[in-house]
């Protein structure tokens, strides 16, 4: 394909793959990621770090490797039809995202056994024992393909028992690990599956034991490998564990003999026949892998010279196929001539290959016999033609059965069959069901049957034990018929049905919706009513423990109990740091979802919700506050004088469900080791907030509003606070400390603050002047949220939320000397509705000013909860409302609302 830099000529030339335009569309956001990313390559640390340093629990892992791998394959797919990215760099990404999700998919499994059962010991040594992962094929040569299986083996060093209070022998312990690992990536769930996994290579093939000691393979590899087993070893690499250079000099002396050994070419030949015969067999002579002159004969070349000569020459030990066609031509096993038409060929092959895939996510390698798909394929290949693509496969694939011939010396087998047409598996076939789907209120039932198919027909269904299968089925007809009941039935099927998935493997949540009848339509509603709630729900389905018992779901936050009950918890995992950060998580958001449960039945008003969030807020600071210091190595006081205060959402007690916090951190304390100290307690503390962990995240955080921003202190004192406020501060700055209060630590310095913060907003100043500033930075801000569309973005746009709240920081700051009860921090509403009492403001505008505030919210509030990305509505209806707020500001701000003008 013709390199193009451009985004949307990348994308069109993504649009040949309809796995590409599926995902795109089920993941709006991608989008937007793709455009910023699609230029750079996907390496191994950009998915490591996409990924959290821990995982809440097997669904979590599961979700998040299956979200990486969208992401990833998106990003290459799009390079690599886009002419971004060669063949190099696509095998390259796709190994190392096999790579990573093995790794992290181990990692996770084997850290949740070992807390069950301890850990595995060896018997001779004494020493813990990790299993080794080995990858074989493709991706042991780092040349996976980009919808490619994974050939895997599972290899643990030595015999033995786990340490812990059930003890399981060692080949218990990593069996039950593999297993985990094999369902982690293969398992198709409703975000896809991360790679199929492939494990007949193991000893023994399927047949065999999942997990093979060091000792057990050695014994097999001696006594009854085979030799088409030596060929599947050329590519075994270890991807995990740490004890692989004993798997290799094992492996090795299998492989490689140490004598030139020509007996090679006789096994590679029968294992040629075989594939031959089932190519014949199953009339796949359009597979470009399998099929005569393919894929396969190049690699059969290659490795026929490896294992005769690999013993003695280890430079030919090199598992990439590309790179062995360029050692065999240095080493003149191969002349310039076939290495450069292998070379080419191979690198045709796969590109092609590729494409394939890249169609629907499926791994295969027929060339397709639909007129309208070869063509699309030989676009995408950026031929000009069906011929062109025809001729091209030809050549190259003539080239390789010739040099197989001379290589293997035998001739590709010509057993000419008609080719078979594929089977198209209906979906939706039945008239009757979509007839009743659409008397049910299903805008499209076709697509909803379909869905069910591929629930039906997906791995992580099919495998789920009988006893779950049958509570699903029990689940699945229901499921349809309370969506039925909602205001739109298709979309909460959907999301019922996504969660649905989630908890499939968990039979105590299948048999909770079954023993509780009212339940479900309780998810139902609720899902229904917010795309935002059911995403937060199937990302943590574990709060549907939290709808069991509907008395304590909708009582009344209780604050003294919540901070008893995470003060308990957090206790009780004491010295536990990680175990720690999950509970706060764990607490954040199961309160969090009792207030949405609230919210969405319509029990509480926006302000108090902002409130109830707002205080969660305050309390998970304080305990992570206090968590923080505890693990400081050194400390010279008992409680810290550390103080968190609070702007903006969370200082005004506006707080949303998915707000981040601003927040700035000060001390007072004359110690001289105080100001390091409290720097790495702030560090530490911003990590415990804002890091991802298995159970989430507790918020985003951003520190910019500390004394000269992102280039100042991360912690200040209070009587540095004060000279900058007094003495340096921006009006901003100002304008930004009408909405700040103490939220955490230290009350001392609260007060302190408080005081501080009082002298500050009552300083005496020029109303003109400071009008000049406030109309200033209003421009600078809208300049810096435009709004293209012609909708009305109720924040932003003149005349709504913004103008509002910077017309009461002016009033604030122009009139508390003279009317002190301004700097209370009352929110915006109250603070307008005062300024009309006392006169500072007409209160004819002020009244309907505030109302329109609180509106502007609640619709702000609701559009966020149904997945809106900008707060934006239609301006009809708004312009009365929006007048007056401009009436108002004219009033309050006197000609400088000219200035607005600019970009209004």
């Amino acid at each position: 394909m013709p390199e193009t830099d451009d985004f949307q000529g990348a994308l069109n030339a993504a649009r040949y793959s309809h796995y590409f335009q599926r995902v795109l569309a089920s993941r709006p956001e991608l989008h937007e990621a793709l455009a910023g990313e699609f230029r750079r390559p996907y390496h191994r640390d950009e998915m490591d770090n996409a990924l959290p340093a821990r995982f809440a629990d097997e669904a979590a892992l599961k979700a998040a490797l299956r979200d990486l791998r969208q992401r990833v394959m998106t990003r290459v797919m799009l390079r690599d039809l886009a002419g971004l990215a060669d063949l190099d760099e696509v095998c390259t990404s796709i190994t190392a995202l096999a790579e990573l999700t093995c790794a992290r998919a181990q990692a996770a499994h084997e850290q949740w056994l070992t807390e069950r059962y301890g850990e595995p010991l060896g018997a001779d040594s004494g020493l813990p024992q990790r299993l080794m992962i080995v990858g074989m094929g493709k991706l042991g040569g780092g040349e996976l393909n980009v919808s490619s299986d994974i050939d895997l083996i599972f290899v643990y060093p030595e015999e033995g028992e786990t340490r812990g209070p059930k003890v399981l022998s060692n080949h218990e312990f990593f069996t039950q690990l593999g297993r985990r690992i094999i369902a982690a990536l293969h398992e198709v769930n409703e975000h896809g599956y991360v790679f199929r996994v492939d494990m007949r290579l193991r000893p023994y093939g399927q047949d065999g034991p999942l997990a093979t000691s060091l000792g057990a393979l050695e014994e097999y590899l001696i006594t009854q490998g085979r030799a088409w087993e030596r060929y599947a070893w050329l590519k075994g690499r270890v991807l995990t564990g740490d004890r692989a250079e004993e798997l290799y000099a094992l492996v090795r002396p299998f492989v490689f003999r140490k004598y030139l050994d020509y007996g090679a070419y006789a096994a590679l030949r029968d294992l040629h026949r075989q594939i031959r015969e089932e190519v014949a067999r199953r009339d796949r002579r359009h597979d470009i892998k399998l099929g005569p002159g393919g894929i396969r004969e190049i690699e059969f070349i290659v490795q026929v010279f490896q294992l005769i000569r690999g013993g003695r020459e280890p430079l030919l030990q090199e598992r990439s196929t590309r790179a062995m066609i360029d050692r065999l031509a240095a080493r003149g096993l191969l002349n310039s001539e076939a290495a450069g038409e292998l070379r080419a060929a191979y690198h045709f092959l796969r590109q092609l290959e590729h494409r394939l895939q890249y169609r629907d996510d499926q791994q295969t390698q027929l060339l397709p016999t639909n007129a309208d798909d070869l063509a699309a394929l030989a676009g995408s290949m950026s031929l000009a033609s069906t011929a062109q693509l025809e001729a091209a496969v030809h050549t190259h694939r003539e080239a390789v059965a010739r040099h197989f011939e001379a290589a293997m010396g035998s001739g590709p087998e010509d057993r000419p069959a008609d080719p078979l047409r594929g089977v198209w598996e209906g979906s939706a076939e039945d008239e009757a069901s979509r007839e009743r789907l659409e008397g049910m209120g299903y805008d499209d039932p076709v697509a909803v049957l379909d869905r069910l198919r591929r629930v039906r027909e997906s791995g992580r269904y099919q495998q789920l034990p009988l006893a779950s299968r049958e509570r699903f089925d029990q689940i699945a007809p229901r499921l349809i018929a309370v969506a039925a009941e909602t205001s739109d039935p298709q979309a909460t099927c959907e999301r019922l049905l996504n969660l649905l998935e989630a908890v499939a493997r968990r039979s105590a949540y299948l048999a909770l919706l079954i023993e509780q009848p009212a339940l479900l339509p309780r998810v139902a509603q609720m899902v229904a009513s917010s795309i935002w709630a059911a995403e937060y729900l199937t990302r943590h389905p574990i709060l549907l423990d939290e709808m069991l018992d509907q008395r304590l779901l909708f009582a009344a936050p209780d604050y003294r109990q919540w901070q008893s009950q995470l003060a308990n918890e957090l206790t009780a995992q004491q010295g536990d740091a990680e175990r720690q950060m999950d509970i706060l998580r764990h607490f954040q958001h199961a309160q969090s979802f009792r207030l949405l449960a609230q919210d969405l039945t319509g029990q509480l008003q926006l302000e108090k919700l902002a409130d109830h969030l707002s205080a969660l807020a305050d309390l998970i600071l304080q305990a992570t506050l206090d968590q923080c210091w505890s693990y400081l190595p050194v400390r010279h006081v008992a409680r810290p004088r550390f103080a968190i205060i609070a702007y903006g959402k969370l200082g005004g007690k506006e707080l949303g469900y998915a707000s981040d916090l601003d927040l700035i951190f000060l001390f007072d304390d004359p110690d001289d080791a105080a100001p390091e100290r409290y720097a790495r307690l702030a560090q530490r503390l911003n990590t415990w907030i804002s890091s991802t962990t298995a159970a989430g995240q507790l918020y985003e955080t951003d520190l910019r509003l500390r004394p000269n921003g992102e280039s100042g202190l991360l912690v200040s004192s209070v009587e540095a606070f004060r000279r900058y406020q007094q003495q340096e501060a921006w009006v901003w700055e100002h304008q930004a400390l009408t909405r700040a209060r103490f939220c955490a630590g230290d009350p001392t310095i609260g007060d302190a603050f408080e005081h501080l913060r009082e002298e500050v907003l009552c300083l005496a100043r020029d109303p003109a002047a400071l009008a000049r500033e406030v109309v200033g930075m209003r421009q600078k801000m809208a300049e810096g949220h435009p709004n293209p569309s012609t909708l009305f973005d109720l924040k932003h746009d003149p005349g709504g939320m913004v103008d509002l709240e910077f017309i009461v920081q002016y009033l604030v700051l122009a009139h508390s000397r003279a009317h002190p009860e301004l700097v209370r921090n009352l929110g915006n509403i109250a603070l307008l509705l005062r300024a009309g009492e006392l006169g500072l403001a007409p209160k004819a505008l002020t009244q309907p000013a505030a109302d329109y505030y609180r509106y502007l919210r609640r619709m702000q509030h609701g559009l966020r909860l149904n997945g809106a990305r900008h707060a934006r509505l239609p301006p009809a209806g708004q312009e009365k409302l929006r007048a007056n707020v401009t009436e108002l500001w004219q009033a309050v701000l006197g000609a400088e609302r000219g200035r607005l003008a600019e970009f209004g």
